[in-house]
């Protein structure tokens, strides 16, 4: 695996109640707590404030370091990190503790840090500064033999160790001459000593995540790709609600100097559905059972009334968007943003992608709690809405705020909701309300059939009645809209590809948004190509473009939004669940049988 990419090298641990960023050299660079979209108590990743002393990290620095490694121990959430010194070398071994312990799921908001000298005498520097508030607020400290007290306005983090806490404290370089643990969590005493919580801990945690694995149906080829795809979407979920964000970070730019930095730390029902219909591809049926509960709760609130594209985690309506002006931003490309103006627009495709995202559970007889037929009720409602709005303007999918237009996937998806209950219907007894449905449906596909395609393009446009290209209109194919050997969708992939195509990769559309032309390939596009190209029957040429959008992960194996195509650098927000779904569905694809391997 290779890549030319530098500020995204980030490895990710978490326990499904908050996540943390590590960069190559160990250094926490990210981490928000009390969850996904809280404060960034380690925020150096998107910088420091010019006005206060440097902060927002947890350094481990290593006295004249040469270089250093980094990897995941195997099909696990946790992170090692070695530093190579002139002196010596050490390990560093990171992770978020998740797993059963008195009959319930344990994942308490705390980092484990391990430190361990595997040659010579390695001298280390220990820099644990937190701050709160997006870094305007410098914690005052208190201590004890082996504690440090970071309290802040609303927060107290308390970091526990046995290394000696005066050189801690106090940043002093030191011989690390034996293993040290650290400890980071909420301001409470340890019930056990700090190495053996830290050894425990580490042991259930490694314990709970490859028996995780271990149930996953992976396919032959591209396994470690697979399972790191899935480990990484599983850390992007929120369990306490069920919620899943598109990605752990904020405002990192789809290209650089271009202002499209967006808060992702929120819970897309377009981008949750990919990531249920992926798990569930692999068997991780707890996951949409979760989110089957997460959705539902969506679905009782906004009765007789339209559905947000996105949410809080905690089933938040109001996402406010503002401009932090403490912090400079990813490479200093600012702005900041918390909070996403997308909760107010109207993206038809939502209906779709609620019923898309639920459709299963009602089909599935493996869930322990199964859907009831009052589920079904008040999911129609879903299709009610979508009926009334699939030819009419929105902000489409990719969420444009300076126009409104008759977006063509946002009718499909309105299309797939109709479909989809037409489905559920049959499974669950109602022959009347599926021929309803059913009927429905057809309404809409002729209205695309004959307003979305363009005799002048030869292809499926952006819009009904439109001109322009958008690489959305591939996923005719994945929700079975179209028949993948159709004319018409031969057609567009040949048009979409000769337009929008990259090499290996795939922008998103043709016609310039709110900020002027996309400068980077968007990655989950160029998934949904080697996705169509694989349905018609170019499966050579599809697994050649998957090979290479391999290559372009970073050295652990993750993908953010973006790539730059001339340089192959990332850019967007990171990790992005998108881009982990696309590896994940075009090798469950693509890959031989295990079959015909053994």
């Amino acid at each position: 695996m290779s890549s030319s990419r530098t500020d995204l090298e980030l490895g990710v641990i978490g326990n499904c109640t908050f996540g943390a960023l590590i960069d190559r050299d160990a250094s926490i660079v990210w981490c928000c707590l009390p969850r996904y979209d809280g404060d960034p108590v380690f925020h150096s990743l998107l910088g420091a404030p010019k006005e206060l002393e440097d902060g927002g990290f947890f350094a481990v620095e290593l006295e004249d370091r040469v270089h250093s490694e980094q990897k995941y121990c195997g099909n696990t959430a946790i992170l090692e990190t070695v530093l190579h010194g002139k002196q010596g070398s050490v390990r560093v071994t990171d992770f978020a503790p998740r797993f059963f312990w008195r009959d319930r799921l344990y994942h308490p908001q705390m980092i484990v840090r391990r430190l361990t000298p595997i040659s010579g005498t390695p001298r280390i520097r220990i820099r644990a500064r937190p701050r709160f508030d997006y870094g305007s607020t410098v914690p005052s400290l208190t201590f004890g033999s082996h504690h440090i007290r970071y309290v802040g306005p609303h927060t107290i983090l308390r970091l526990t160790t046995n290394a000696p806490i005066d050189y801690v404290r106090d940043e002093i370089l030191f011989n690390l001459s034996r293993p040290v643990d650290f400890v980071l969590g909420p301001d409470e005493t340890l019930s056990e000593g700090i190495a053996q919580t830290a050894r425990s801990f580490e042991e259930r945690t490694r314990d709970y995540w490859r028996h995780w694995v271990h149930r996953l149906a992976i396919p032959f080829e591209w396994q470690s790709a697979v399972i790191r795809a899935a480990i990484t979407l599983k850390l992007c979920t929120y369990e306490t609600t069920g919620a899943i964000v598109a990605a752990l970070t904020t405002s990192i730019p789809e290209a650089p100097g271009t202002q499209r930095n967006w808060d992702y730390r929120y819970c897309w029902v377009r981008d949750a559905y990919f990531v249920v219909r992926a798990l569930n591809r692999l068997a991780a049926m707890h996951k949409m059972e979760d989110y089957f509960d997460w959705l539902m709760n969506i679905v009782a609130s906004a009765t007789g009334s339209h559905i947000q594209p996105v949410y809080g985690v905690g089933l938040e309506a109001e996402l406010p968007e503002r401009i932090v002006t403490s912090l400079p931003g990813y490479r200093g490309m600012g702005p900041v943003r918390v909070g996403n103006q997308a909760y107010q627009h109207l993206q038809h495709d939502s209906y779709g992608n609620v019923v898309l995202g639920v459709a299963q559970a009602f089909l599935d007889k493996r869930l322990l709690s199964p859907p009831t037929r009052m589920d079904f009720l008040r999911l129609e409602d879903m299709g009610r809405q979508a009926l009334t709005c699939y030819d009419k303007p929105d902000a489409g999918m990719w969420e444009l705020r300076s126009r409104a237009r008759i977006h063509t996937t946002s009718s499909l998806m309105c299309w797939a909701a109709a479909d989809r209950l037409a489905r559920i219907a049959d499974h669950i007894g109602e022959p009347e309300r599926a021929r309803d449905w059913r009927v429905e449906a057809e309404k809409i596909e002729k209205v695309i059939l004959e307003r979305a395609w363009s005799p002048k393009r030869e292809a499926f446009v952006e819009s009904l009645d439109g001109e322009h290209l958008d690489a959305g209109v591939l996923l005719m194919a994945e929700v079975g809209f179209l028949a993948p050997d159709d004319p018409r969708m031969l057609s567009t992939l040949r048009q979409v590809e000769a337009v929008l195509g990259r090499g290996p990769h795939m922008m998103r559309y043709e016609a310039a948004d709110d900020f002027g032309e996309p400068k980077t390939a968007f990655t989950t596009c160029s998934f949904w190509r080697i996705d169509v190209l694989a349905r018609m029957g170019r499966r050579e040429e599809a697994r050649d473009y998957f090979e290479a959008l391999l290559a372009q992960r970073n050295r652990l194996g993750l993908m953010s939004e973006d790539i730059d195509v001339e340089t192959g650098e990332a850019w967007g927000n990171y990790p992005q669940t998108y881009s982990m779904v696309g590896i994940i569905n075009c090798a469950m694809r693509l890959s031989r049988s295990w079959e015909k391997a053994i």
